[in-house]
C-alpha cells in the first residue's frame, strides 16, 4: 500500500474513532499533497510524499517556536500535536554516529576537501539520506568533517 493511501485510510479510521485531532492534522497533510498534484500535474510517489511530510514538520515546528516565544502555549500544543501525527509516516532519523558514517562515506565518494566543496557534499547527501536525516543535521555534521 502506498503511503497516500495508507494516510487516506487512517483519515477514515481517525474519523471513526472521533479523533479530531488527528483526522484534522492528517486533513491538512492530504490538502498539501492534493495541492501540489493539481499544481504539478503529477501523481505522487513515495518520496514525493515523504518530502511533503517533511515540509510540513519543518513548517510546524518553525511556527512551534514562534508561539512558544510569544506565549501562546495553546497553539504551541497543537502545533506539537501535528507534529507527532506527521512523524509517525517518516523513516526513522538516522542516529548522530550513523550520519557521521554516512557523511564520511558521501565526502569519499565525492572527492571534497574543502569547504569550498560543502554545496557539492549537500546535494549528495540530501538525496541520498535527506529522509533520514534533517537539513539541519546533515549541515552541521558536512561542516563539522569539512572545517
Amino acid at each position: 500500500m502506498s503511503l497516500r493511501n495508507q494516510i487516506k485510510d487512517d483519515i477514515k479510521t481517525a474519523m471513526k474513532a472521533k479523533d479530531t485531532a488527528k483526522r484534522d492534522a492528517l486533513r491538512l497533510l492530504d490538502s498539501a499533497m492534493k495541492q501540489i498534484e493539481v499544481d504539478e500535474r503529477k501523481t505522487l510517489s513515495d518520496n514525493d510524499v515523504l518530502a511533503i511530510i517533511a515540509k510540513q514538520v519543518k513548517q510546524r515546528n518553525d511556527s512551534a517556536v514562534q508561539y512558544k516565544d510569544a506565549g501562546r502555549h495553546d497553539l504551541l500544543e497543537k502545533e506539537l500535536a501535528e507534529i507527532a501525527v506527521f512523524e509517525a509516516y517518516l523513516p526513522q532519523q538516522l542516529s548522530d554516529d550513523a550520519l557521521h558514517d554516512a557523511i564520511k562515506e558521501i565526502i569519499a565518494q565525492t572527492g571534497a576537501t574543502t569547504m569550498k566543496d560543502m554545496g557539492k557534499v549537500m546535494g549528495a547527501a540530501k538525496s541520498k539520506i535527506g529522509h533520514v536525516a534533517d537539513g539541519k543535521r546533515i549541515n552541521a555534521c558536512v561542516k563539522t568533517l569539512l572545517g
